[in-house]
């Protein structure tokens, strides 16, 4: 190589592999995916970003993510209308919740009516609002709520609550996805019968029953000695519970509500405990949310209400993250998402 040792080739050369490494980063930087996180703690960046070495993680504030939209490819956490309107080449949406009214009916149509993929976090929320559930409605029918009451009186008081068995009881629960099967599941292993109400079909499982659709609701409830609503909130969903629903009830019914409280009439519902035609409530959503102070939902002792936490444990941090890399890794990949939302039917 004796035409090297010449200082002019030799810069040349130097000069020819350097634009061609700045190329080559260039290139490398082009086909990088850009990926927005919103709501994720510094380590659990950092993990998914040691997940997926090949894409740039860029965590977001709610300020942040307008301005930085512009040219992400995708959006793990929450968007916004005025994000959906800023994008250019947004593919992607992946969701902290399994709930996605907000984004798709109870906001403007850009993300519902857009190319994006949306996907949520439905069945690993199940476990967990599926334990509450049966919280809510045991601390009705063993008593627990009120001698929780009784014990800040620091009194030894037997009796003033009603101790009901749930073996041989019916369960119908309204929506029968990843939390309403978790419920199925303990239903059954309290000896309960359970009936299934849900647009969806369905294969056979032992945790069912009988299934029936929503426009057959009406024909269950009489049935029903506690009604679980499971279901996601939808134009089509939306107070499925109304007056007629909660009339149809047996009296001595209980009513349990753990999704979203407009799928019932909140006002219906109070009715129905003031007349003590159901015998209890246990919420943890309600209609409208949060109750405002001076509710008469507050004032019933016959009424359990946790202000919409059943979503939270801790084992559902860890699900949703793993939702997460492998979400993210079909992404760059090219392969079909988990929990696709079908924009139309709003789950």
């Amino acid at each position: 190589m004796p035409l090297m040792r010449t200082p002019g080739i030799r810069a040349k050369w130097l000069r020819g592999c350097l634009c061609f490494a700045l190329a080559g980063l260039g290139t490398l930087a082009a086909q990088q995916k850009k990926i927005l996180v919103t709501g994720l703690a510094a380590e659990q960046v950092a993990e998914l970003q040691a997940a997926a070495p090949q894409a740039r993680l860029v965590p977001v504030t709610a300020k942040e993510l307008v301005n930085e939209v512009v040219d992400a490819d995708a959006v793990i956490g929450t968007i916004t209308p005025e994000a959906v309107r800023a994008a250019r080449k947004l593919r992607w949406v992946q969701t902290a919740s399994a709930g996605v009214e907000r984004y798709l009916h109870l906001a403007s149509p850009e993300l519902r009516e857009s190319d994006i993929v949306l996907t949520n976090c439905k069945i690993i929320q199940g476990p967990e609002i599926a334990d509450h559930a049966f919280a809510l409605l045991l601390a009705l029918t063993r008593g627990v709520a009120h001698y929780r009451d009784v014990q800040k009186q620091e009194e030894w008081v037997r009796g003033g609550a009603p101790l009901i068995e749930l073996k041989d009881k019916t369960a119908v629960i309204i929506g029968v996805g990843g939390i309403g099967m978790q419920i199925a599941v303990r239903a059954k292993a309290f000896g309960m019968k359970v009936i299934g109400v849900d647009p969806e079909d369905f294969p056979y499982v032992p945790h069912v029953d009988e299934w029936v659709r929503p426009d057959r609701l009406d024909a269950v409830l009489p049935r029903a000695d506690v009604v679980f609503i499971a279901a996601p909130h939808t134009p089509a969903s939306e107070l499925m519970m109304g007056p007629r629903q909660f009339e149809l009830l047996k009296k001595g019914a209980y009513f349990v509500a753990v999704s979203r409280g407009r799928l019932f009439d909140g006002e219906a519902l109070v009715k129905a405990l003031d007349s003590r035609h159901l015998a209890g409530a246990g919420l943890d959503v309600t209609n409208p949310e949060p109750l405002p102070k001076g509710h008469p939902l507050w004032k019933f002792t016959n009424v359990v209400i946790t202000p919409h936490v059943a979503g939270g444990s801790d084992g559902v941090g860890r699900r949703r993250l793993e939702l997460y890399k492998e979400n993210l890794r079909r992404f760059l990949a090219g392969e079909p998402l988990l929990n696709v939302v079908n924009k139309q039917k709003g789950y």
